[in-house]
């Protein structure tokens, strides 16, 4: 059943991570304990009053913005990608220019041009055409920024009636236009995946919405190269959730920085399974590592927001959002389009 408070939830739970998690990405964990305390980032880090967001909230609105244009001829991939590369512009403009001829509305919000640290990778495959796909990769990057974007793709395809693996097909191929490397491809299957069943059900528990999501990649890539390897990073992460005899930030360190894409998905796996009734804790955990705070948090919120709705975000989080009001208006828009 369709549920507008996780399509929010989704949404401006990856922002909450996104925000929280930016602040503190390029510092060490003992940088990050030194300046916030022992328990690390807890609040927002405000910068003229907002809590800032950064390219990953930046980019999952032009991933929705590209899947909402293509709702009536389903050129979803070549959509997605005219506005990714209307999202560059954003990041070498200050403006758009009146002769820039553009399809994403977004480029009418004048706070969305600015680069928040965008990815090589996303920047210089854009440059080149933003036209790669599984079959003929355009790298062989597997850096975050190919899933920390995907979340979209999983809220806009009520999976009770299209196909699912098709979903998760299309969250590979749209981490594809940019990322060439195979476990880009399989981890935003994956959390495309898990994105499309908790979204679209009020009774599937987040274990469960793992392990199917687990046996979907099994079959999708059953011949390649780095499925096992995936595979044996999310089993432990699984496993690490279970455990109460070590610390959260001794098991983060088990699972990785978050740098590339199979670990931001085996730490926000973990801090959604840990935590999955508490997404202040979940999202808090998720950013305090030396590693890709903003990523691992963005991903951590667009699941367990999708999975408990935007009602379970703090009112403290979503106060001084920066474009709250965008966010929902995606969000409500992706909704209201939901393909089914």
């Amino acid at each position: 059943m369709k549920n507008k408070d996780k399509y929010r939830g989704c949404l401006i739970g990856g922002a909450v991570g996104d925000a929280l998690g930016y602040t503190v990405e390029f510092m060490s964990e003992r940088e990050i304990l030194t300046r916030f305390g022992k328990n690390g980032i807890t609040e927002y880090e405000l910068f003229n009053g907002k809590a800032i967001i950064s390219d990953d909230t930046q980019m999952t609105l032009f991933t929705a913005n590209g899947l909402l244009l293509a709702d009536k001829n389903q050129n979803y991939l070549e959509c997605i990608a005219q506005c990714y590369r209307n999202w560059l512009y954003t990041q070498m403009k200050n403006y758009a220019d009146d002769e820039y001829e553009h399809v994403s509305w977004l480029l009418n919000v004048p706070e969305l041009f600015f680069a928040r640290a965008p990815g090589n990778t996303c920047i210089s495959a854009i440059i080149k055409g933003c036209n790669g796909t599984i079959e003929n990769p355009i790298n062989n990057s597997k850096g975050c920024g190919g899933v920390m974007r995907v979340a979209p793709v999983g809220l806009f395809f009520d999976n009770n009636c299209f196909p699912i693996d098709e979903i998760d097909m299309l969250g590979a191929k749209v981490s594809a236009l940019t990322h060439g490397h195979e476990l880009s491809h399989i981890a935003s299957a994956f959390f495309v995946h898990i994105i499309a069943l908790v979204a679209h059900s009020d009774e599937l528990r987040l274990t469960d919405a793992v392990q199917s999501a687990e046996n979907a990649v099994k079959q999708l890539f059953a011949d390649g190269q780095y499925i096992d390897k995936f595979i044996d990073l999310i089993d432990k992460a699984v496993s690490l959730s279970q455990r109460t005899d070590i610390s959260d930030r001794q098991a983060l360190k088990q699972l990785g920085e978050g740098w590339v894409a199979e670990e931001t998905i085996a730490v926000a796996v973990y801090c959604a399974l840990k935590y999955q009734h508490d997404f202040e804790k979940a999202i808090i955990v998720s950013v305090n590592h030396s590693g890709d705070s903003d990523s691992t948090g963005a991903v951590t919120g667009n699941i367990l927001g999708a999975y408990l709705g935007m009602q379970a975000v703090p009112e403290k989080f979503l106060q001084n959002l920066e474009l709250k009001s965008v966010i929902l208006k995606v969000a409500d828009d992706l909704f209201d389009g939901c393909i089914a």
